[in-house]
């Protein structure tokens, strides 16, 4: 697996940037069957910084309604990377 197909996208909400400034934790989407060494390594190889810790929690997908049908959106998987004292990730480089 790819450090690009690890990574989904960067999780970009009010409590994140919250721990982001506070704490230096990022939080990203990633693949439902990547575990923490390959996330870890992914973000190293990728923005060229060292990783503390990574946690990982699954989000359950949503029940949505369309008129009288009923679906359920994907579950999807979260997870909180911890960078060394010093070390940051410009998610809007080149934007």
């Amino acid at each position: 697996m790819s450090a690009f197909t690890i990574l989904r996208r960067p999780l970009l909400t009010e409590k994140g940037q919250a721990q982001r400034d506070q704490q230096g934790k990022y939080l990203f989407e990633v693949a439902p069957d990547a575990n923490k060494i390959q996330i870890a390594q992914a973000i190293e190889t990728l923005f060229s910084v060292r990783v503390l810790s990574v946690n990982t929690q699954w989000n359950r997908g949503k029940n949505k309604r369309v008129g009288r049908h009923i679906g359920q959106k994907p579950n999807w998987k979260k997870a909180v990377v911890t960078l060394r004292e010093g070390d940051s990730i410009d998610l809007f480089a080149g934007g």
